[in-house]
């Protein structure tokens, strides 16, 4: 699969499979849950659904490869049996990328960057899907003690850099390759900010970027609101990374995403 990237910004509706993750875990856990919410998110205008099914919040505990495929195989055949929409498997367990993909999944959406999982590089390697590869401070146990930079969006720069080229150097090229800077993972509020105000120099490494920002907990703390009420606060986060370069946009609720970037977009391209 070829995803072609212009001036329409793609967005990604999130699917947690999971009992645990911070702001939908243990919704759509059944069959007509799930269907329900893909139903919604398609008709409301998403490009993408991200399937996940381990939670990678803060602290969160992983799960087993049997675990995770349990959770995410019958929600990507669910899918594919009514639908053509691009889907992401959020993993960092190559078996269970492997399988998804066999399922029908489209793109690999690995928060480690092909780390974690040694087994990952060759996968991708065998395959032609496009792979979305974040920058994370440390692990999901442990990335949000005292996290630090001197300067968060050079040395996140130079982390995609160096995977980017370790990857060429193993035989998957540069074109492949989404980026993602990791909106909350292993950053204070600070952090998340100075990315999101300066979101277009991730554009100078020549590949798509993409920003996972949505009902994350800066948003809470800036504007002291709960998980719950932080959906219009995406969306205006949103619309100001359509105007700075940003490919996809993963969030919970598609319909306001989709409503304040069309806006933008249309902003934008007005005499």
């Amino acid at each position: 699969m070829h995803l072609v990237f212009g001036s329409k910004v793609r967005v990604m509706g999130i699917l947690n499979v999971t009992p645990d993750s911070f702001s939908d875990g243990g919704r759509f856990l059944d069959a007509g849950s799930i269907a329900t919410q893909v139903e919604s998110m398609v008709q409301a205008g998403a490009d993408i659904i991200d399937v996940g099914g381990e939670s990678t919040r803060p602290f969160a505990e992983p799960v087993s490869i049997a675990e995770e495929l349990d959770r995410v195989l019958p929600a990507i055949r669910l899918i594919r049996k009514t639908s053509a929409i691009p889907i992401s498997i959020d993993t960092t367990k190559a078996e269970v990328a492997r399988q998804a993909l066999a399922e029908g999944a489209d793109i690999i959406n690995d928060i480690s960057a092909l780390r974690f999982d040694p087994e990952m590089l060759s996968l991708v390697r065998k395959t032609e899907v496009p792979v979305i590869i974040m920058h994370m401070q440390g692990n999901p146990a442990d990335m949000q003690v005292d996290p630090h930079y001197g300067d968060v969006v050079a040395e996140i720069k130079d982390f995609f850099e160096d995977r980017l080229v370790w990857a060429e150097e193993n035989g998957v090229f540069r074109n492949r390759f989404i980026i993602d800077p990791g909106i909350g993972f292993g950053k204070t509020v600070v952090h998340n900010l100075s990315i999101l105000k300066r979101v277009a120099e991730f554009t100078e490494l020549g590949c798509p970027v993409m920003i996972g920002h949505s009902r994350k907990s800066f948003i809470g703390k800036l504007l002291g609101i709960e998980l719950d009420a932080r959906d219009v606060a995406t969306a205006a986060i949103s619309a100001l990374c359509a105007q700075k370069g940003v490919s996809i946009l993963r969030v919970h609720d598609v319909e306001k995403t989709v409503h304040a970037v069309r806006l933008a977009e249309a902003i934008c391209q007005a005499d």
